[in-house]
Formats: structure tokens, sequence, C-alpha cells
């Protein structure tokens, strides 16, 4: 068992210590704990709130219309679900030893943009070209 890295409050990654050390690795793995227990929190409330709110409407525009907020708040849900998946993937390539690496190119991708997005699996070169290729191979 690995013993615990100190990491002050403030704490922040920086360009000059070793990339991708203890308190870097720290950092992002309690940043993607607490987004992924904000995320499933949510998605309690939203259930609940699904539970609770099983009403018979009379009139037909405010069912509607509450009809519409439900499928909105269910498609949040399933991208928010969609995301926990990915976190779980992030945490598991902090301890594989993979995370802040490009998956494409292997170079290390930038703390800026982790700190952005601590889901990102390339750096941003590499993810601008997978978006042109991709848009260039869509299918319309």
């Amino acid at each position: 068992m690995k013993a615990e890295v100190f990491l002050a409050d403030d704490y922040r990654p920086a360009e000059d210590e070793p990339f991708m050390n203890e308190r870097q690795l720290e950092y992002f793995r309690r940043k993607l704990l607490a987004w992924r227990t904000e995320l499933l929190d949510e998605s309690r409330h939203t259930i609940e709130g699904l539970q609770d709110s099983t009403r018979n409407i009379p009139d037909i525009t405010d069912r509607a219309s509450e009809e519409t907020d439900r499928a909105l708040e269910l498609r949040t849900r399933d991208r928010q679900r969609k995301l926990v998946t990915k976190i779980d993937a992030a945490l598991r390539r902090i301890d594989e030893g993979e995370y802040g690496y490009c998956e494409v190119t292997g170079e290390p991708i930038s703390l800026k943009r982790l700190d952005a997005r601590p889901i990102a699996t390339m750096t941003l070169e590499a993810q601008e070209r997978h978006e042109r290729r991709e848009k260039v191979h869509r299918d319309d």
C-alpha cells in the first residue's frame, strides 16, 4: 500500500517540477474523485426528483412542458454517466502510471490542459488532428 502524499490545499501543479510526480498524480486523483462524487450526487438527486414528481397533470401543455424537462434532465444525466466512465478510466491510468501522457504520441499532455480537462487522453495537437480527421470522414 502506498504512503499518503501530503498535498497543501492551495497546491497547483507547476511546469518546473518533474512531470507526473507523486504530488501531481495525487492532485489529479483528488480532482477526479471530487468530480466523480459530485456527478454521482447529482444523479442521485435526479432519480429522487423523478420518483417524487410522478404526478398526473391535467393540463396537456403543463404535462408536455414537464415531460420535456424530464427528457432534458435524463439526457444530461446520460452524458454525466459517460463522463463518470471516463473519470474511472483516468483514475485507472493514474494507478497504472499512464496518466498525463498522450495515447497517440506518448508525449506529455500539458498541465494546463489536464487541469482544465483532467480526463484528456491526447495532447491538444493530437486532439485537433483527431477532430479534423473525424470531420473529414464523418457521414452526413
